[in-house]
């Protein structure tokens, strides 16, 4: 909570710089008007008393002053809308501090049934991890930031360098925010201006590298220049000789020759024009987020001018390209002077000749662009985690262990989908001592919501951000989860059997020949069927896990499961418990060890005025 009052100071800085860029504009506005108005009239005036010649004078001058004070009010207007972007910037990081769904940009949803952990814990979806934490403009930005939160086979030396980088990155906000914003700025560019709820929409900035490869020659243009250069040369050669008398006048035939051959080879250039324009375009609001790349210095932040190497080569920088692409576009505009046009045809194939520069300049672009845009997409990603380590101060980096296995240490560990109000965090432990944790608890006592807690806190780790702990350390583990297990009617699943081929892929997973172990979380395991068969099918399902390369949790509420602690090795109890006060049920949330000496759902009924006979 306290990064909300520096970042409502920020927000009322910048609305108080609105203001002041509000009342400059209106008064450019105001000058606008009155040189129009008044540069009408003293046109008109000078016609009158001083002749056209005057009156045209005069117009010109008040056109040159108009076109000044339009360009210094454009100006003005630039600076109020990234103002107004870096507001929303702010508005939405208070957001995700206070977890205000409705005020965080959309996220696109996606299905992953199959996947491992993905639904059970809420990373992706409409109120999950994923969107709390995305930040990012560009769609493949967001795309590889869900792709880290779901790694199923964590690396150790990759979680640590990504920890590297957020860390530098956290304690610079100004270039993580002027990131954000020029991002939003080249999108808006890009799709145009959206409404306030549709801001979050992405920028698949993928279509012009998909463009370029599309558009590429299928062979090259050499030979055609070469042939048209050399019966230019011969015309030109015939052209000097004729007038020198040293052979007949034989330049029409060459010309004409020369002529024929390029309009027989128009079509290989028919869209050179088109092209140029559209990639001139589509580079150009790329550039005002490379421009900044490229300009920025890495002097304090050398991790950061790993990633930001493709913009700081001097050679291969995205403004060298873009210049290169002006040169062009202003040596094919020549097209649209058909005088000039014919005169330098006359002398050289100048479209062939610049088409071929062009196609070299695309198939360079083809191999730069692709890196630049990673380069951006990565530290867009790196950006949403820096940026959700910056707003909660007070999550930890966990330390990664590739050298011990089986073990998951947390010291006051909370859920970072929970208000910081209501949020309640526990230590818990997982080693070769206490591998497998029943853990019982009545309803509503928070035995779903601390699976989820160890769930969403390694998709954090493995992705290389902070925790919601003051301690974490953790093994690499591929989690496995079977919480919100459902039936499928379009599928003819029974909710019973949906469960049992999730807990089939589980134990498969935890048998599959992988040096790490499987982290599994099981809520209310086989509560799809009745009590007698239940017991007997969970007995047997917790031994065969004990037996496996595996470690987790198991939350159920058949309190006859506690006994398997003194049957199997490595099987520790644990529970919630609740109390009831003044006719109500009242939670701690807090995590003991043993199991629960009490359930409730009971009371439950006869608090909600159900008969309950005992």
């Amino acid at each position: 909570m306290t990064r909300l009052p520096q970042l409502e100071k920020q927000i009322a800085r910048l609305q108080r710089r609105t203001e002041f860029l509000n009342r400059i504009s209106s008064r450019y506005w105001n000058a606008r008007r009155i040189i129009f108005v008044a540069g009408v009239l003293l046109a008109l005036a000078f016609c009158n008393f001083s002749g056209r010649k005057g009156g045209w004078i005069a117009a010109g001058l008040l056109t040159i002053l108009f076109c000044v004070v339009t360009m210094f009010h454009n100006r003005v207007r630039e600076s109020l809308s990234r103002v107004s972007l870096l507001i929303d910037i702010k508005r939405v990081q208070i957001a995700r501090i206070r977890l205000d769904w409705d005020r965080l940009p959309p996220t696109e949803q996606s299905s992953f049934a199959d996947h491992p952990f993905a639904s059970d814990l809420d990373i992706v979806g409409e109120r999950s991890l994923h969107r709390l934490i995305d930040s990012a403009v560009t769609k493949e930005g967001s795309e590889r930031l869900k792709s880290w939160l779901l790694e199923v086979r964590p690396n150790a030396e990759l979680i640590e360098h990504r920890q590297a980088l957020v860390r530098e990155l956290k304690g610079h906000s100004l270039f993580r925010d002027r990131l954000q914003l020029l991002s939003a700025v080249a999108r808006i560019s890009t799709v145009g201006p959206t409404p306030a709820r549709g801001r979050g929409s992405r920028w698949n900035s993928r279509i012009l590298v998909e463009w370029i490869e599309r558009t590429a020659p299928q062979s090259s243009l050499i030979p055609t220049v070469l042939v048209l250069s050399a019966l230019a040369a011969l015309n030109i050669a015939c052209i000097v000789l004729g007038a020198l008398q040293v052979i007949p006048a034989i330049w029409p035939l060459t010309f004409l020759i020369y002529m024929g051959a390029m309009y027989l080879m128009q079509h290989r250039i028919a869209s050179a024009w088109d092209e140029l324009y559209e990639l001139e375009k589509a580079l150009t609001h790329f550039q005002v987020v490379f421009r900044y790349l490229e300009s920025r210095s890495y002097k304090s932040t050398p991790r950061l001018a790993e990633i930001c190497a493709p913009f700081v080569d001097q050679h291969k920088q995205p403004s060298v390209e873009m210049r290169r692409l002006g040169r062009l576009a202003a040596a094919l505009g020549v097209r649209t002077n058909p005088l000039l046009w014919l005169l330098v045809h006359v002398l050289m194939p100048w479209d062939f000749i610049f088409t071929h520069r062009l196609e070299l300049l695309r198939n360079e672009l083809a191999h730069l662009l692709p890196r630049w845009l990673d380069a951006w997409y990565e530290l867009e990603t790196l950006n949403s985690l820096a940026n959700f380590a910056y707003l909660n101060p007070h999550y930890t980096f966990p330390e990664i262990s590739s050298n011990i296995s089986n073990r998951f240490a947390a010291r006051n560990l909370g859920h970072p989908l929970l208000n910081l109000e209501t949020r309640v965090c526990n230590s818990f432990e997982l080693d070769q001592h206490q591998r497998i944790v029943i853990l019982t608890g009545s309803n509503m006592a928070g035995k779903s919501t601390f699976l989820r807690t160890i769930g969403v806190s390694l998709s954090l780790a493995y992705a290389g951000s902070p925790v919601n702990a003051d301690h974490l350390m953790t093994s690499l583990f591929r989690p496995f989860t079977c919480i919100k297990v459902s039936d499928s009617v379009q599928d003819g699943l029974s909710y019973f059997y949906a469960e049992v081929k999730r807990l089939t892929a589980l134990l498969a997973a935890t048998k599959a020949d992988d040096p790490l172990p499987v982290l599994f979380l099981i809520d209310e395991i086989f509560r799809g069927t009745n009590s007698r068969e239940r017991l007997i099918g969970s007995r047997s399902y917790i031994r065969a896990l004990s037996e496996s390369n595996a470690v987790g949790l198991v939350a159920t509420h058949d309190l006859e499961l506690v006994k398997l602690a003194d049957e199997i090795d490595g099987v520790v109890n644990f529970h919630f418990r609740e109390e009831v006060s003044d006719g109500r049920m009242v939670f701690d949330y807090r995590l003991r060890s043993g199991p629960c000496p009490t359930t409730n759902a009971l009371t439950i009924m006869r608090l909600e005025g159900l008969p309950v006979d005992i």
